[in-house]
């Protein structure tokens, strides 16, 4: 059985976003990380031991197992989109050309943050669908629900309440979705884009 490392970000001191709160993040992060792997290893001792015996709980145990595996992956995405240092997006490039063709006359970041800000915690994602070579948003309230399937994550925006109360208070949203913006490395998004185009 594969056992999952938490992976360690190069993240600069973030404006808007303290660092004690990117801190006690990437906490959060490393327990998805850890309940994965826990998971992962219960599953295994139950169906080793008696599969019929255990059915339900191995059941619901596999069931919790992809809500660990989505927070795992898309706080991965999360944090990579800091490191470096924020980088508008290149306004000639591939990706502005698909967003400008997607959103216009609304810029993605005016989608996004209207994605963000509705009410309830969880997820606004920008995706790309290689097949229909579209981009697409949208929300997943648990990070194992609500998904288009198989599609690549360009961008993903955390909207919980731990990625803000911190510094903002529990009606602090929308200014934590604007630091969100401010601190973006772009061209991690742009990568991500030509990777999957």
């Amino acid at each position: 059985m594969h056992i999952y490392e938490p992976k360690k970000f190069s993240l600069p001191s973030l404006d808007g976003i303290s660092d004690e709160s990117v801190k006690q993040h990437i906490g959060l992060y490393e327990g998805y990380v850890k309940n994965f792997n826990a998971i992962s290893k219960q599953i295994a001792e139950l169906a080793m031991s008696d599969s019929e015996k255990y059915a339900h709980a191995i059941s619901e145990l596999v069931r919790r197992r992809s809500f660990e595996f989505g927070g795992m992956r898309l706080h991965e995405h999360y944090f990579t989109q800091f490191e470096g240092t924020s980088n508008p997006l290149s306004v000639n490039g591939p990706l502005a050309k698909a967003l400008e063709e997607t959103y216009k006359p609304l810029d993605v970041e005016k989608v996004m943050k209207m994605i963000g800000s509705m009410r309830g915690p969880g997820w606004a994602i920008l995706y790309y669908d290689p097949e229909a070579k579209e981009l697409l948003t949208g929300f997943t309230g648990e990070q194992h629900q609500g998904h288009f399937v198989t599609l690549p994550i360009i961008l993903a925006l955390d909207v919980w309440e731990h990625a803000f109360i911190l510094d903002y208070g529990a009606a602090g949203k929308g200014k934590y979705i604007d630091a969100f913006f401010k601190n973006l490395n772009w061209d991690v998004m742009e990568k991500r884009f030509a990777d999957v185009k």
